[in-house]
């Protein structure tokens, strides 16, 4: 039996008789307990003190430092440990039979991955929603691609998740009513243009949006087309009415712009915005045949990682570019 770190066993004693007066033992009643002639209720005592102490530093030994209980003005805390944070999900029905798989695409940007994979980790765990988190780091020398490395972890997700969210790195949400659920029946923007903290133009569909994967499968996945910052996500939503699919947004969140914290800081980081050759007139073109089909990448190395106790896969990825087509990967 384990207890609550707001618990702590509570060994009973008979009752003090304060008006008797206290009798002293003679010598030879101060070794009788050490002659070998116990009684079954005296050894009966010691195994539960024994038992006790036991699980009490079995206790102490699993939640370690007092300082693991965070404390906010409402309620406790407590930092479970790991075989307790494992909570079987797979014989619990209320999780439900879908799996997500997160999709952060990645690059240089581990002060906000060190916060995020935590953060979502627990945040979807509360809500019940089954997930795998896998971080799509781009290490090869062309500019960031956001949409190929979405593209390469919507196909290195594997078969055991059944929908995915393309989610960014520096965007964490703070309203426990936000649906992180399976979006059965089309699209589901969840950082709208309502909620989200910088972008608020209708056709929106970036920072954290869900699909199934049969969905973004006709939607041939993104475009491959987009390097450097911004733009994939317009193609995209052009791609999704494409295709027919209804797009879904929140609806009854009341917290409007302080749904979602952004953490990226762009006077320390700041954004690839340049546009190199023809890449201006060409970012505002719909690209038709681009996409899953024609997705050039290799995988470097799979590493499966614990961030402060959440589980990560990481894929180091080195992306191909044909810069007769797009030579605009490169900045010159």
């Amino acid at each position: 039996m384990m207890y609550s770190s707001r618990r702590k066993p509570v060994l009973y004693f008979k009752e003090d008789r304060r008006n008797e007066t206290p009798k002293v033992p003679r010598p030879e009643e101060r070794n009788q307990f050490w002659s070998g002639k116990c009684t079954v209720y005296k050894l009966f005592g010691l195994c539960v003190v024994l038992v006790l102490v036991s699980l009490l530093w079995l206790q102490l030994s699993c939640t370690g430092d007092m300082s693991q209980v965070v404390v906010d003005d409402r309620r406790l805390q407590h930092q479970p440990c790991p075989l307790e944070r494992q909570a079987s999900a797979a014989d619990d029905p209320s999780w439900g039979p879908h799996k997500l798989a997160l999709l952060i695409p990645f690059r240089e940007r581990f002060e906000e991955l060190l916060v995020f994979v935590p953060f979502m980790h627990t945040f979807l765990n509360n809500k019940k929603i089954l997930h795998k988190i896998f971080v799509i780091n781009q290490m090869d020398h062309y500019r960031f691609n956001r949409a190929s490395l979405i593209n390469v972890g919507y196909t290195e997700s594997g078969n055991d998740t059944d929908y995915i969210a393309m989610h960014d790195v520096d965007l964490l949400p703070l309203n426990e009513a936000l649906d992180y659920g399976f979006p059965e029946e089309g699209p589901f923007h969840v950082a709208s243009p309502e909620l989200h903290p910088l972008y608020h133009y209708k056709t929106y569909v970036g920072g954290i949006l869900l699909l199934t994967k049969q969905h973004y499968h006709m939607c041939n996945g993104m475009s491959n087309r987009f390097w450097g910052w911004g733009r994939e996500d317009d193609e995209f939503y052009r791609r999704l009415r494409t295709a027919g699919l209804q797009l879904f947004r929140p609806s009854g969140i009341k917290t409007g712009y302080k749904t979602f914290r952004h953490i990226h800081d762009p006077a320390w980081r700041k954004r690839d915005q340049r546009r190199v050759a023809a890449q201006k007139q060409e970012q505002f073109k719909v690209d038709p045949e681009g996409g899953l089909t024609n997705l050039q990448y290799k995988v470097e190395s799979r590493q499966e990682l614990t961030i402060s106790g959440a589980p990560v896969t990481v894929l180091n990825i080195k992306l191909e570019c044909d810069t007769d087509k797009t030579p605009w990967c490169l900045l010159n």
